[in-house]
């Protein structure tokens, strides 16, 4: 059996070197960057899901900068309408005194005038802005909502009916306002209505007890239009929870994706380095051998 001997090894050591060189950078960048595809070539399937990944990730980034803007927003309108049911409370406590026949006239003229104050404030909730914009003007954010009249005490509202949605989640969107008329005018009971009959009733002594029952009726229908606000924080809270849990979900996958063992990059790194010296020395060696051309000069 006869053994072939390559005459000339030059070529394959330097394809060895080459080789252990690239084996050693792999290993360099996925050490220092902690990831294994540090470019699309490396992994092309995982690049692929790598993308999608990001896209996701980023959608719902998006979501939960949506989320933020309305969870500001609902808990501000929240308050309001809190304070406009206090509001409400106190003017029914006073509505329920000035009916008394006990009352003298001039006792009435004095619950009047905090009722006054109530309508007065009540105007000033309804009025509210978050972020330089109006809460309760339905989309026209930018016009005060409502003015009184200072003569005859009315309110009136300029906003309009409209309502806006924001999408919290892939195809869960959800309204992100209550019109003010909707609020403080509605039809079942109207809150500024009310009020200024309560102090109409209290400065003529007429129609008392209708004026109490239309501020209970107010009252009333105030906290079926609060419950919208209460659904909607519960609904944007879930969304938030189920966004984040996703987020770490979506780095984990990543993570498996590309990430790198370093207990096996750094094996393989070490190896590289033994290759490549092994390599270089094996090249020295031959380098520094005698050729028959050197035995014939």
């Amino acid at each position: 059996m006869s053994v072939r001997l390559n005459p000339d090894l030059l070529p394959d050591l330097l394809a060895s070197i080459q080789k252990s060189e690239q084996n050693e950078n792999i290993a360099t960048q996925e050490l220092s960057s902690g990831r294994t595809a540090n470019s699309p070539s490396d992994n092309p399937a995982a690049a692929a899901a790598i993308v999608l990944n990001h896209d996701q990730t980023s959608q719902d980034s998006q979501f939960l900068r949506n989320i933020s803007a309305l969870q500001g927003r609902f808990q501000v309108a929240d308050s309001t309408i809190s304070n406009v049911v206090e509001v409400l409370t106190q003017a029914l406590s006073l509505g329920t005194e000035g009916a008394n026949g006990t009352v003298s006239a001039t006792d009435r003229q004095a619950i009047a005038t905090e009722v006054q104050g109530l309508l007065t404030q009540t105007v000033g909730l309804a009025n509210t802005t978050y972020q330089g914009a109006y809460l309760f003007g339905g989309t026209n954010v930018n016009a005060q909502p409502f003015t009184v009249d200072s003569t005859t005490g009315a309110a009136t509202y300029h906003g309009n009916p409209n309502t806006t949605s924001v999408e919290i989640s892939n195809g869960n969107s959800i309204t992100a306002n209550v019109p003010g008329d909707q609020l403080f005018q509605n039809a079942n009971g109207s809150v500024l209505g009310a009020l200024q009959d309560l102090y109409t009733a209290l400065n003529t002594g007429n129609n008392m007890p209708t004026a109490v029952s239309e501020v209970q009726s107010a009252l009333s229908q105030l906290d079926v239009q609060r419950v919208t606000y209460g659904n909607a924080l519960n609904q944007i809270n879930l969304s938030e929870s189920f966004l984040n849990q996703d987020q770490l979900n979506l780095s984990q996958q990543e993570n498996t994706l590309e990430g790198a063992d370093l207990s096996v990059v750094a094996s393989n790194f070490s190896q590289a380095q033994l290759a490549d010296q092994a390599t270089l020395s094996a090249t020295s060696r031959v380098l520094s051998q005698k050729t028959l051309l050197d035995y014939l000069a």
